[in-house]
């Protein structure tokens, strides 16, 4: 009986299954994230915008309810950057559309030199893009190759990042990969045949 009794007290969510693939569509991206991982698998958007001027002062990244992800806590005192997979850039001229930017499904343990240098590079390529044609695509498979390793606060750290741009209007396809490390040398040497 006693055993019954505190069975009864445990939270709900100890009993929660942790989804693999969770499909997730809104008006920044279509993505599929898993909760097992507390990361995005893929993530797919088109630049909305070529110009980036809705200031990000006081946004802060945030949870969705009945969805587990990663958190602030998986972030904090360690070399991993919430890394935007849609760019807040490329969404920067709409304030609702930048905000739908800061959720957690849309963000990645990017290594910090990998997100503000070559990673960030390419997302100034993609609204370079856009000033041309508005129909810039990209796709974002994000690598997660064993033995995996795992931030102190349980999410799962990627080893890598497949990002395609494309185009229709412009004739454009191009490849990258990133392996989840602070990068050497310029974006050029990081582009690799499309699979």
């Amino acid at each position: 009986m006693r055993k019954l009794i505190l069975l009864l007290f445990l939270p709900l969510s100890l009993f929660a299954q942790k989804r693999d693939s969770v499909y997730i569509e809104n008006k920044v991206f279509t993505l599929v994230y898993s909760e097992v991982l507390e990361q995005p698998k893929w993530v797919k958007y088109r630049v909305a915008c070529a110009e980036n001027n809705i200031p990000r002062k006081g946004l802060e990244f945030y949870k969705e309810k009945a969805i587990h992800t990663s958190d602030n806590g998986d972030y904090i005192a360690n070399e991993w950057d919430k890394g935007h997979m849609a760019p807040a850039a490329a969404f920067g001229c709409d304030a609702v559309l930048l905000k739908q930017t800061f959720t957690y499904l849309n963000s990645a343990l990017q290594h910090q030199s990998l997100n503000r240098g070559v990673w960030k590079e390419l997302e100034e390529y993609e609204r370079n893009l856009r000033k041309k044609a508005d129909d810039i695509e990209v796709y974002i498979r994000i690598d997660f190759n064993p033995p995996l390793k795992k931030v102190a606060g349980g999410a799962t750290i990627p080893s890598g990042f497949y990002k395609t741009v494309k185009s229709k209007k412009l004739n454009i396809s191009e490849c990258y990969y990133f392996k989840n490390i602070a990068p050497n040398g310029d974006l050029k040497i990081f582009r690799v045949n499309c699979e």
